[in-house]
């Protein structure tokens, strides 16, 4: 499938530009509070945890959406043959700084270009609820051909019934960008439309960084 298959977000520029001016703090509150770093979050890690058991024989694996690196690196630790792509420079620039060992590059997920059946394992942790509505579909499809037969993805998003806009961010950082909520079986819904076969699901409460959300990984049908 190729990238231009994808309709191109209209706010996908501004939304790179947002990210940028955050990327620094981000990465600095991973580091400091704890805020998206897995090792600190039980259940999260154990999410994880059962991805890379599952997909550790298929092939290689790719994180994205990145962020600073933290998932990608955790997986590389486990000995994944993972790679992390991110729509923003300056996140790749921390995840390039804090995890010089592994492999990251800048990519928006609607502009991957990827081999039908390349992939054991696919994730979309906390990165994709950004994409619009109409968009999101197109790139689960393109991830679940991207997935060999019995392939997995993983995925994280917000839990609600409005979309919120975002004008400030981590530390105060003037920002622009939509958070598009979801309804646990709408989503289930989309990844099941795009041609995956969900296998577990984990639904979180609100906590002090975040309000609720969903996890799911879903396989591709041998």
């Amino acid at each position: 499938m190729r990238a231009h298959q994808i309709d191109r977000p209209a706010d996908l520029d501004v939304v790179r530009e947002s990210y940028d001016r955050v990327a620094d703090n981000y990465a600095e509150m991973v580091a400091t509070t704890g805020m998206g770093d897995i090792r600190r979050h039980p259940w999260l890690k154990a999410s994880i945890d059962a991805f890379a058991d599952t997909v550790g024989e298929l092939g290689p694996v790719l994180d994205v959406g990145c962020g600073p690196g933290t998932v990608t690196a955790y997986l590389a630790e486990r000995g994944l043959d993972v790679s992390g792509v991110d729509l923003s420079p300056g996140m790749i620039e921390n995840a390039r700084r804090l995890y010089p060992h592994c492999r990251f590059s800048v990519a928006s997920a609607t502009d991957l270009s990827l081999e039908e059946a390349s992939l054991g394992g696919v994730l979309g942790w906390w990165s994709l609820f950004n994409l619009p509505r109409d968009v999101l579909p197109q790139v689960l499809t393109l991830f679940a051909r991207a997935l060999k037969p019995g392939g997995h993805f993983i995925t994280g998003t917000h839990v609600g019934d409005e979309d919120a806009v975002r004008t400030e961010a981590y530390g105060g950082v003037s920002v622009r960008w939509t958070t598009h909520k979801w309804r646990p079986e709408q989503f289930v819904g989309l990844i099941e439309q795009a041609g995956l076969r969900p296998v577990a699901e984990l639904r979180l409460p609100a906590d002090e960084f975040s309000g609720p959300g969903l996890v799911v990984m879903a396989e591709r049908p041998a």
